[in-house]
């Protein structure tokens, strides 16, 4: 019998093992928050699929995300990252991963974890929406707005609160696994 999924990943097995390993389940791990945050933050005005056939190549490009790294790119590693045809050359989208990658440090230091702050915006807990549909899953919420409005006043680039909430489904924050579909179950 085949698999009833969420119909936004249909389009192939890379959307599909996305789907089903990754999206939606909680992440509580910095590490793998920042990686999110910043695929989330070069998506912004491209289709979540380009970003994720690249996702290897910005792993390698970027150090693996490791924010230590990151935070101290200098202009040659930035000229690199500009002539890195598997990665979006965006001068813009790259100098915000490196501002992005000291901010969210700064965060650490104030909350204990990226993730205690991230979570705390929704006391640790996922929000379950229970979609019928994809129609009936929203681009923003209140609570997108909210967190995108404190991170760019921390700082943060590219990290509207559309990425937000796309950042928020992605970690696990929202469930927005529409209710028909497999994961839900």
């Amino acid at each position: 019998m085949e698999k009833i999924r969420c119909g936004w990943c249909e389009k192939d097995d890379l959307y599909r093992k996305y789907h089903d390993e990754e999206w939606g389940r909680p992440v509580y791990d910095d590490e793998t928050i920042f990686e999110f945050l910043i695929l989330e933050s070069f998506q912004a005005g491209l289709s979540w699929y380009t970003i994720l056939s690249k996702r290897e190549n910005f792993r390698k490009a970027f150090d693996y995300f490791d924010y230590r790294k990151m935070a101290v790119y200098s202009d040659v590693k930035i000229e690199e990252l500009m002539n890195n045809a598997g990665i979006i050359r965006n001068r813009l989208k790259i100098l915000a991963a490196v501002t992005n990658a000291q901010k969210f440090m700064e965060v650490q230091a104030e909350f204990g974890s990226f993730s205690q702050y991230i979570w705390g915006f929704i006391d640790g807990k996922p929000v379950d929406n229970k979609p019928k549909s994809l129609s009936e899953v929203p681009a923003t919420t209140e609570i997108s707005d909210a967190i995108s409005k404190d991170l760019k006043k921390r700082g943060f680039k590219f990290v509207g609160s559309t990425v937000i909430y796309a950042h928020m489904q992605a970690t696990g924050m929202i469930n927005d696994h529409i209710e028909s579909c497999f994961i839900r179950k």
